[in-house]
């Protein structure tokens, strides 16, 4: 709307500015033609009602709440410049100020539309939530045959066919089958859960290896997806919005124009000038306008933005930039964020002493599972180098492991199992005592242990866990010298979190949550007197995003994050953080001196335009008023553009 009114606004104001005679005065041309005269005040009209609306409509709602600020002003300013153009235009005095109206009209359009991009987005986290239910679910009829439905079908006792790879479209119950469920989008747990008969499923979480078939318990609001939505929902809309620096000083900006203009035309009727208290007192509420201060604030965001969108970070919410500099507590999501969010092999223990055969191994009865930890034994298998194992009679045993023949070898004995407690349990097979402390070590830092089986025999053991990355130590560091407290927040066991936390150095840690307790964890911290900051990747993060002072959502992360958050990196490096609060903490600076030279300019302008030094023989022409208006504007802009100069700290040394 503010984009739309600017661009017909300055088409508009292009006709009056070259008619009027003082700017053809100016520049030494003259226009002549049939009606010249009309073109000002006709096309100014239309600037005054068209263009001004939004303004006008915002000085009434700030009158009638009684919270006078910017729009008031500038409502009252263009307001007493189109009355007083008219009478010019009619005879009753000379104070004809079209042109100078137009341009301010235009000028606070462009600043409103620059702050109007920069205020974010509105529900969008909540579309992207509905996003991760499929579109169609698989019902199974009376008949035992399966029929595509639309998920808004399911009803509350349905049984429904999940495929491997697949989303679990309603709230329910396994009823047969057993699987392992990737849940790390609700619940943050970065390793898939095993899943069997008589296990509850969520909506919206996806099932890695094997088909399960569900009774539906919830659908529609009732599933625990809906449940995430409505947090959402409610801590955007309890989202604190600090009034705006502009704002106040606009306000305290109208009471002084108010009190100048008022002395000012009683002064000059108790001289005896009547026409000159109108004159003057125009001239004051004219040129106390905030041209400098409508541009101020947003000119310096929109530049901020641009400069930190080069810099790999994205603001979304005009205010979280500005409240970064205050924050004092940043609270990290774990997996995905200081951790890489998928599971690398962090030891290797074999009887025999041959891990590296080991690795081979069992790389090969891994090779056709499409399971993060068997990607990620692959993936070792790969780095360690050496002849590839050949595998053959690939089995999936759901939440035990997997089995496979290997280089063709015959009989029983030559199947090689990968997997957990579960597989020791089934066949009755206990830890060899060499394995004993290694495993002992990694279940301390709350890693996934997988052991190796040939010929009913433990062979080895290997760890997987969910590795630190390097750029977190240096990212929680950083935040320290600057006084920062760091958190950190997972749905992951707590041994799994402490490690990580003494590993990084982390303050203090909420372990085991929930999506609705990371919300109340910020609202705790918040309790405690912290300015916060919550950095996350993932849907379960997305109450957590929206309720923080300054949500930061990690660029590789999820549609719901991104959209529940303030400021998005497009990195997954968190150093950036550190980058955002420099970047906040210098636009700040910018913004304040803006605002001290717009009413700088103020303080000195509107005396001489109500005459102070008239007994001197000076008396402040409008026309030179409106002149030192735009000069105003220009300084406030080319001072915000030095923004563009600030040097963000390289990554290395953020």
């Amino acid at each position: 709307m503010f984009a739309q009114r600017f661009w017909v606004s300055l088409l508009l104001t292009v006709p009056i500015v070259a008619t009027s005679h003082m700017i053809m005065e100016w520049f030494g041309y003259q226009l002549t033609f049939p009606g010249v005269e009309w073109v000002a005040p006709i096309l100014g009209t239309v600037i005054y009602l068209y263009g001004g609306r939004p303004f006008l409509t915002g000085a009434v709602a700030e009158a009638r709440a009684r919270r006078p600020g910017m729009m008031l002003l500038i409502g009252m300013a263009i307001t007493v410049g189109f009355v007083a153009s008219w009478a010019a235009t009619l005879g009753l005095f000379d104070v004809e100020v079209w042109w100078e109206l137009s341009l301010l009209i235009v000028i606070m359009l462009l600043g409103h539309w620059l702050e109007m991009r920069a205020i974010g987005q509105a529900q969008g986290a909540l579309a992207a939530l509905a996003e991760l239910l499929p579109d169609q679910a698989e019902r199974i009829g009376a008949g035992g045959e399966v029929v595509p439905v639309r998920i808004s079908d399911l009803v509350v006792g349905d049984e429904l066919l999940v495929r491997p790879g697949g989303r679990v479209p309603a709230d329910g119950t396994i009823t047969t089958g057993a699987a392992e469920v990737d849940e790390s989008m609700l619940t943050g747990e970065s390793r898939p859960v095993p899943r069997a008969v008589g296990d509850p499923v969520v909506a919206g979480s996806v099932v890695t290896d094997a088909a399960i078939r569900i009774r539906v318990g919830a659908v529609g609001d009732d599933t625990a997806l809906a449940g995430i939505q409505r947090l959402v929902a409610q801590a955007q809309a309890s989202r604190s919005r600090s009034q705006v620096l502009a704002d106040r000083a606009a306000a305290l900006l109208f009471y002084a124009a108010v009190a100048a203009a008022a002395i000012t035309v009683t002064v000059w009727v108790v001289l005896g000038q009547p026409d000159a208290a109108v004159t003057r007192s125009v001239t004051v509420l004219i040129i106390a306008c905030p041209h400098a201060l409508g541009l101020a604030i947003p000119l310096v965001i929109s530049i901020a933005t641009a400069k930190s969108a080069r810099n790999g970070i994205l603001v979304t919410d005009r205010l979280s930039l500005e409240r970064m500099r205050q924050v004092d507590a940043v609270l990290f999501d774990k997996t995905g964020t200081l951790t890489r969010g998928e599971h690398a092999v962090i030891g290797v223990a074999a009887v025999d002493g041959d891990e590296s055969g080991l690795v081979a191994l069992a790389a090969a009865v891994e090779s056709d599972s499409e399971h993060p930890l068997a990607r990620a034994i692959v993936a070792e298998a790969d780095r360690r180098g050496g002849h590839r194992l050949a595998a053959s009679d690939f089995q999936t045993m759901p939440g035990r492991g997997v089995a496979a023949r290997i280089d063709g070898r015959t009989g029983d004995g030559g199947m090689v199992a990968v997997g957990g407690p579960a597989l020791l349990r089934e066949r009755g097979l206990t830890m060899p005592a060499a394995l004993a402390e290694p495993t002992h070590q990694w279940h301390r830092r709350g890693a996934a242990v997988l052991q190796v089986v040939r010929d009913d025999q433990v062979i080895g053991a290997i760890g997987l866990a969910d590795q630190v990355r390097p750029e977190s130590r240096a990212a929680v560091a950083a935040l320290h010298r600057r006084g920062v407290t760091v958190a950190m927040i997972t749905g992951d066991a707590r041994q799994v979190a402490d490690a990580v936390a003494a590993d990084l150095g982390i303050d203090e840690v909420f372990a085991e949550v929930l999506p609705e307790q990371k919300d109340a964890a910020i609202a705790d911290l918040q309790r405690r007197g912290h300015t916060v900051a919550m950095v996350g990747d993932g849907i379960n993060d997305a109450p957590a995003l929206a309720r923080a002072d300054v949500g930061i959502a990690i660029g590789a992360g999820t549609d719901v994050a991104i959209e529940s958050a303030g400021v998005v990196l497009a990195t997954d490096d968190p150093r950036a953080v550190v980058s955002v609060q420099q970047l906040s903490r210098a636009s700040y600076r910018k913004m304040l001196q803006n605002l001290w030279w717009a009413a700088g300019y103020n303080v000195a302008a509107i005396p001489l335009a109500a005459g102070v030094l008239a007994w001197a023989g000076f008396v402040l022409p409008m026309a030179v008023g409106a002149v030192l208006m735009s000069l105003s504007t220009i300084v406030v802009a080319i001072n915000a553009q030095f923004l563009r100069r600030v040097r963000l700290a390289p990554a290395s040394v953020r």
